[in-house]
């Protein structure tokens, strides 16, 4: 699919984004090993997201899908049973390092994928911990995906992640839900919350000591009915659009705001950028709110750090901001962009290449001068979502015409993006 961008006079309206990813893949796996119906509105429309409820479907747990409500028929902890056939996460890192953690607990073998693009997606990091709690695992190489799990009675354990992944902490949390002891996570770096939550809406109990997140084992999880909210990481195209458009202004209901999550907004605001909160409130532990952006250049900045960690997904569209900002924008200690969907230190600056951008570019990161102006032009998402999203924000400001080949991909996450980002546009 090639989708084409003309440039934009200016953007204006009111928006809902799809439920947050990161939520909904949390909610539908613990949901499937809580006793009773979870009811799950505003589940999220991406496909990586219905890998998550097709594996847990292969489970043995029956799932309706009605719209954007999701009911998870869940069995209790010692409810799944084998699959009849390999688990396709799909495109879905996050399907395949989360639910290893409930698989390396079950008394059968599971053998879990994906596609091209996620079988080239290390998978060590998951792979260790669960192998110190006792479960057998095995992969293409020793670290490519499909993973061989070979369940276990697992044993607690205290694991410090050699790197800030909040799907490392899920993953061995939800390894903890199973053991008979008290399973930690030392966290040097927070990660997003989700996870924590989300366990102590189901009925875990979580506590936190300093940088030591614990979990206690078997708890008796409850069945729930929930709201997913906006997701933020698809809220960030659209707040770069707004600011790279001139005379813009968009409201964007319904948005998730987790203080976990919210160093885009701290970063943004940090640039000059003009964003207000609105109508804030607390839906199962989780905040949620409005944003108003109204458009204006910023001044760019760096990246760093926890920072780094915190905004890893948004980088690329924070990337296309600092080329037009007025001071640009660096990008350090992101080393985790190589092994993304794609290496997206590269795709990122493949594109800016064709659109006349320049970049510097290093093993952990890069730097975008500021001032710069976007030349129409044909970019690719390369099969990864958040590369064509990126880059058909980019278009709205470019010169002439944007074609972004491979604009599929955006279905991994947010299905309706091209469709929110035509209605935006002002027809005056």
């Amino acid at each position: 699919m090639e989708y084409r961008v003309t440039p934009a006079a200016s953007l204006r309206g009111h928006i809902r984004l799809p439920g947050d990813k990161s939520i909904s893949h949390r909610y539908a796996m613990i949901a499937a090993v809580a006793e009773g119906t979870t009811r799950i509105q505003n589940y999220s429309s991406g496909a990586d997201c219905h890998s998550t409820l097709g594996c847990v479907r292969a489970l043995g747990i029956p799932v309706t899908v009605e719209g954007t409500t999701v009911m998870v028929e869940g069995k209790g902890l010692d409810g799944l049973s084998a699959p009849t056939a390999a688990l396709d996460a799909g495109n879905s890192g996050s399907t395949i390092r989360m639910l290893s953690g409930m698989l390396a607990a079950q008394p059968f073998e599971t053998v879990i994928g994906g596609d091209e693009s996620l079988s080239r997606r290390p998978m060590e990091r998951i792979m260790k911990p669960l192998r110190e709690m006792g479960a057998e695992l095995s992969a293409r190489d020793g670290k490519y995906p499909p993973i061989t799990i070979k369940g276990a009675k697992l044993r607690a354990i205290q694991y410090e992640p050699p790197m800030a992944s909040a799907q490392v902490k899920t993953c061995v949390l939800f390894a903890g839900l199973h053991t008979e002891g008290v399973t930690s996570v030392v966290e040097r770096v927070q990660t997003r919350d989700h996870t924590e939550v989300a366990l102590q809406a189901f009925g875990a109990e979580i506590e936190k000591n300093g940088p030591v997140l614990s979990i206690h084992g078997r708890p008796q999880l409850k069945a729930q009915n929930l709201y997913v909210p906006g997701d933020l990481s698809s809220a960030s195209f659209f707040l770069v659009a707004a600011n790279l458009v001139p005379h813009s202004t968009i409201i964007i209901e319904g948005v998730g705001l987790s203080p976990s999550r919210t160093k885009l907004l701290d970063w943004l605001l940090g640039t000059g950028a003009e964003i207000r909160l609105m109508d804030v409130a607390q839906t199962a532990g989780e905040t949620i709110g409005t944003l108003k952006v109204t458009g204006r250049q910023v001044r760019g900045g760096v990246i760093e750090g926890a920072m780094t960690a915190a905004l890893i997904d948004e980088i690329p569209v924070l990337a296309v901001l600092g080329a037009m900002s007025r001071d640009g924008i660096t990008v350090k200690d992101a080393a985790e962009l190589r092994v993304k969907e794609t290496d997206r230190i590269a795709t990122v600056a493949e594109n800016f290449g064709r659109m006349g951008i320049k970049i510097q570019t290093a093993a952990d990161g890069f730097h975008v001068p500021g001032g710069q102006r976007f030349r129409g032009a044909t970019v690719d998402s390369f099969g990864d979502h958040r590369i064509g999203m990126a880059f058909a924000v980019a278009g709205l400001a470019a010169d002439g015409e944007t074609r972004v080949e491979n604009a599929q991909a955006a279905s991994v996450s947010f299905p309706e993006f091209y469709a929110t980002l035509e209605q935006l546009r002002d027809p005056a």
